[in-house]
């Protein structure tokens, strides 16, 4: 005989019998009123309880179900499974389907899925293993028959989850598919997660997403696919990662975006159209980066931009930001915050710390690059590797780049260019107006034979300088002849000079040879010594013809960058002198090789084989 319900039920949990004590009305499933342990008859008392799809047995008013409020006694609950059956006593028919009667006590049973849960395989020996059901052990439990299994049909499918919480985890990676059955989502947050790149089509399952929050990631680059299939997305955060440049089309998957976060990013460079397809965008957030400039073509894309935020960049002020001080006081007025006008310059260090719209358009300066390349022809063998540096100059620093211009056949081996010297950080410590850009060429092959070109870019315009290749397909490399004068071009009566490393040379004695060095090097510092005091008198000539309290001659280049006239204008005051800059850009005659000053005679001349400094002139700007 079973005990007593009251005295099994008396071992509950006190938090699970609250509602039997306290007597409360309770508006339990389909909208029924019951007061737990309510007596409707004399003698009688019901209660009702409630079953989870795990099997877990609950008071059905208590408000927290889980496993510590759940009913663990096993005679309870054996008492409790044993007795039930499906509920016809008139009574609660409708929201509690079962009943398990223990004497003259009703208990009201609802469930989630249904009423016995199979919870545990038990291995009978000997025997047939056997199901045990909703705790009860051992002592509930039914034949296990595999060949009586069947497959019920579907019930309908529960709501699908419109927003998914994945932030502050660790997913190093968003595999294509991973997101695929949840295609209601309209909210997903991978915030602070280790997140280094994007799949292309990595959300291509989620068409009805609005917000999609990718901050604190450590993406450093976005493909072009990578937000492909968010057509409704409304508002995306890429705040806080490590991205260094957005390319062309990067959002053009995009047509309804509303917001962009990329703030807190290492975005040195935003190509003309990496916004393109962003006519929605209202907001724009690109501050806290590494731009350096920025061109109105990027921007012209964003027909319905309403909010701008630049602040906290390393602006370089020259003429490629000319537009956006005159945008900024004509247009950009209704974009930008009195915060977000604080656009300061970081470059050229005479303008550093200024506001842009505190900056003259006439002191926005770009220099034109020229390019250099020695030498401009080579041959190089077979199975070689090739190096060949371009020189570039020019503010601000040019961008060095190369290409094959000759044709190549099919299926032909590409030049492959490498930039070298780039532009120095706002940190560096002295930023050079030149940079380099290296051609590398490996394993040459006669397919690399051609013309090349060197091309320097930079806001003030492009230049180019070609280059010859020659492949040598005997895989020796020709050694140029050594140049020795004929007996015709020998000057009368004056024997031929010998070389330090002929044969002819290596035979005389050692004092032959000995005196033969010193007289080379006597002559040689005679001719610097006459170049000295030849300068010398020329300083003073000048010095002499000139007024008194005019021989000062202040020069001045580009190492802080380019200087205007306006600004030369002020110097001149500020000093009392003429300004003179050097256009290192602009040179007057090439380089060529040393010549011999015009009024020195033969006796006075330079040493034969003493090379000087070839002579250089620039351009000088008053």
């Amino acid at each position: 005989m079973w005990p007593a319900c009251a005295a099994l039920r008396a071992r509950a949990p006190a938090w699970a019998l609250v509602g039997l004590r306290g007597g409360r009305a309770y508006g339990g499933g389909g909208g029924v009123t019951y007061t737990q342990g309510q007596s409707p008859e004399p003698r009688t008392r019901e209660y009702f309880y409630y079953v989870d799809h795990q099997g877990q047995l609950f008071l059905d008013d208590s408000r927290m179900k889980n496993f510590i409020t759940c009913f663990k006694d096993p005679q309870f609950l054996v008492t409790f499974f044993s007795r039930l059956r499906p509920n016809r006593s008139g009574r609660y028919e409708a929201a509690f389907p079962f009943l398990s009667p223990c004497g003259r006590e009703r208990n009201f049973l609802r469930c989630e899925d249904r009423p016995v849960v199979f919870t545990h395989l038990l291995a009978a020996d000997p025997g047939p293993p056997r199901l045990s059901y909703c705790g009860g052990g051992a002592a509930l439990t039914v034949p296990f028959e595999p060949a009586r299994l069947l497959p019920l049909p579907p019930r309908p499918a529960p709501p699908r989850p419109q927003t998914l919480f994945l932030q502050d985890n660790s997913i190093a990676r968003l595999e294509p598919g991973a997101l695929a059955p949840l295609s209601a989502l309209r909210h997903l947050y991978l915030h602070n997660n280790s997140l280094r790149a994007l799949e292309p089509g990595a959300f291509r399952a989620q068409p009805r997403l609005r917000e999609l929050a990718l901050t604190g990631n450590r993406l450093r680059g976005l493909r072009g696919g990578a937000f492909a299939g968010l057509a409704q997305l409304r508002v995306l955060y890429l705040a806080g990662n490590q991205l260094a440049r957005l390319l062309d089309f990067t959002f053009l998957h995009l047509p309804r975006l509303q917001e962009l976060h990329l703030q807190e990013n290492s975005i040195e460079q935003l190509e003309n159209q990496a916004l393109a397809g962003l006519s929605s965008l209202a907001l724009l957030d690109l501050s806290r980066n590494q731009l350096g400039t920025i061109s109105r073509e990027a921007l012209q894309p964003l027909a319905s931009l309403q909010v701008l935020r630049l602040t906290e960049n390393p602006w370089r002020c020259d003429c490629a930001l000319h537009w956006l001080g005159t945008w900024i006081k004509e247009e950009g007025q209704r974009l930008l915050s009195a915060r977000d006008k604080k656009i300061t310059c970081a470059e050229p260090p005479r303008l550093a710390a200024q506001s842009l719209l505190d900056v003259s358009g006439s002191s926005l300066i770009c220099i034109p690059p020229t390019v250099h390349i020695e030498p401009l022809e080579l041959t190089a063998g077979l199975g070689e590797d090739l190096r060949v540096a371009c020189q570039a100059s020019g503010y601000p620093q040019p961008l060095v780049t190369w290409r094959k211009v000759s044709r190549a056949r099919e299926g032909g081996p590409q030049a492959r260019a490498q930039l070298e010297g780039g532009p120095a950080g706002p940190g560096a410590p002295a930023a050079r107006d030149t940079g380099s850009g290296m051609l590398f060429l490996t394993n040459i092959t006669l397919e690399h034979a051609g013309r090349y070109e060197c091309e320097a870019a930079n806001a003030g315009g492009a230049a180019r300088s070609p280059f010859q290749l020659r492949v040598n397909a005997s895989g020796q490399r020709p050694q140029p002849p050594r140049a020795s004068p004929g007996p015709a071009a020998r000057a009368p009566g004056r024997a031929p000079r010998l070389d330090a490393g002929s044969m002819a040379f290596r035979a005389l004695g050692l004092a032959t040879q000995t005196a033969i060095a010193a007289a080379i090097a006597l002559l040689a510092l005679t001719a610097l010594l006459l170049a000295a005091m030849i300068c010398r008198r020329r300083r003073r000539r000048r010095k002499k013809a000139a007024p008194p309290g005019e021989g000062a001659l202040f020069v001045r280049d580009y190492s802080d960058g380019p200087c205007s006239s306006a600004q030369l204008e002020e110097l001149r005051g500020e000093r009392g002198h003429e300004m003179f800059v050097i256009d290192r850009s602009k040179l007057l005659f090439a380089r060529g090789p040393a010549e011999a000053p015009a009024d020195l005679g033969p006796a006075q001349g330079p040493a034969p084989g003493l090379r000087l400094p070839p002579r250089v002139a620039y351009e000088i700007h008053c």
